[in-house]
Order: C-alpha cells, then structure tokens, then sequence
C-alpha cells in the first residue's frame, strides 16, 4: 500500500489527483470503517486510515471520509475550539481549498467565503498568490495552508496576504518545516524530480523551512503566535484523532495601532 500512494502521487499532476480522489474517497470509506480511530471533521471512524507520502510514507494519517491529514484534523480542531470563525459573520479567503473543508465551510451561514488557487480545478477564483486580485484589507480571516512551499518568491506572497487581510483579521499559514532546521534551505539549481521530492520532500516544494519561517512571518507584518494546540490535549485524543503531536501552527493577526 505505501508504495501503490508513492508511486501514485508523484505520477500525476494535483488537479488530477484531485478530481479522481472523489470518486475512490467511498469506496476507501466504507472498506476501512470501523472504531479505532476518529476523523473529528466529519466525526466518523475506521479500524486504520490510510498512508500518505510523496517520498517519506507515514502509515495510518490519511482519513478515508475527508482525506484529512494529520495537520488538516489539528487546524479543525483549532479553528473549531479557539475561535469565533463557526460563529461570527467573517469575509474568509481560502487558498488551494481542501477536500476536507470546502463543502463544510460553503455551508456556513456566517462566512463570506472565497476560494482561490492557480491550478486546483475546485477553487473559485484563479488567481496567482503573489499578485492577488484583491482589494487592500479585503478578508477577516484567511486560509493558507501547505502552499507557500510551492511559491518560489514567498516574501511577495507574504506581502499579499499581509495587503489583503484586514485590520485585527486572522490569517493561519500552516507550511511543512522542519524543526531541527533553524534557517530555511532552498536550492533552485536542483531540478530532477526525483531529487527533489528526496531533499524538499515533495518534488513541486522549492524549499524546506526551519524555524526561522515565525520570523519571516513577522518580517511580513504579522503579529504572530506559534500555538501547539496539541498540549491542550490528551495522549489519547492525540493518538484516537491521530494528530501530529508537537506541530505549531502559524496563527497570525494584523495588528493596526
């Protein structure tokens, strides 16, 4: 099974990936159900999930009902407990829009909600990160998760995002990073696929960050807390949800004197 998901992802582009992901997502649902662990997006459970990996494989992270990863359950959990975005009326803007949110959240009565991406074939508006077709302060809360690894000038899109998000808004920017790594590595003259996805861990990354990406974050503009939510829960909630233990998530606000 790890090596069929391998071999898979890294031989199809994304949209394509995703458009036939809606078609296998039940058959998986319903073949691994069961009780031992829990997807807390959609509150169903199965006897495993599924592995995921374009290079390094992690067994049992890939829930069959959403295809919720690991970050994905910790970012619901977050943005479900700790703050107001199920409840106050908020203009929301989604970059590259997951599976696992994007009915869920055009559902919601209270969000103005836009998508955007340049390639996903599910997102709204097309558009390119770094130069947004957005007026200034336009969003209350955004969405950016595992998307600035792909942008090879991430200072500029940083800048949008920053340009684009309103005065007292909240933007969460989760990236893949490394936290043994204290500066980010980049190196555009690697250019083989395969290399790519051994060193970036994914052969459309151009870079891999370190902890330093708090301080670019704030270089940006942002007023930044890196929050690990999983301390405010149980060992058991950690492992029934199987959520990445330890992982910060990039909360960040635009704050206006």
């Amino acid at each position: 099974m790890q090596k069929f998901f391998k071999f898979f992802l890294n031989l199809f582009p994304r949209p394509f990936l995703i458009r036939i992901s809606y078609l296998v997502r039940p058959i998986f649902a319903l073949f691994l159900r069961g009780g031992k662990y829990t997807d807390p997006i959609d509150g169903k459970s199965y006897r495993k999930f599924l592995p995921y990996g374009y290079e390094n494989v992690r067994e049992n992270v890939l829930a069959p009902g959403t295809l919720s990863l690991e970050r994905h359950r910790l970012f619901w959990m977050y943005l479900k407990n700790e703050t107001t975005f199920f409840t106050e009326n908020l203009k929301v803007l989604h970059f590259a829009p997951e599976q696992a949110f994007l009915k869920r959240f055009k559902k919601l009565k209270n969000i103005d909600y836009t998508t955007t991406d340049l390639l996903s074939p599910i997102a709204d508006v097309k558009a390119d990160i770094c130069n947004l077709p957005f007026e200034d302060n336009a969003f209350d809360f955004i969405i950016c998760n595992h998307v600035l690894e792909h942008i090879p000038d991430d200072k500029k899109a940083l800048s949008e995002l920053y340009r684009v998000l309103a005065p007292k808004g909240m933007a969460i920017l989760q990236v893949p990073y490394d936290r043994n790594r204290e500066v980010t590595f980049e190196d555009d003259s690697i250019t083989d696929k395969a290399e790519r996805a051994k060193i970036f861990g994914q052969y459309d990354h151009v870079r891999v960050y370190g902890m330093d990406y708090f301080e670019k974050l704030k270089r940006a503009g942002f007023h930044v807390q890196a929050v690990d939510y999983t301390q405010e829960l149980s060992e058991e909630e950690i492992e029934k949800y199987r959520l990445p233990k330890g992982e910060l998530l990039p909360v960040c606000k635009k704050l206006i004197d």
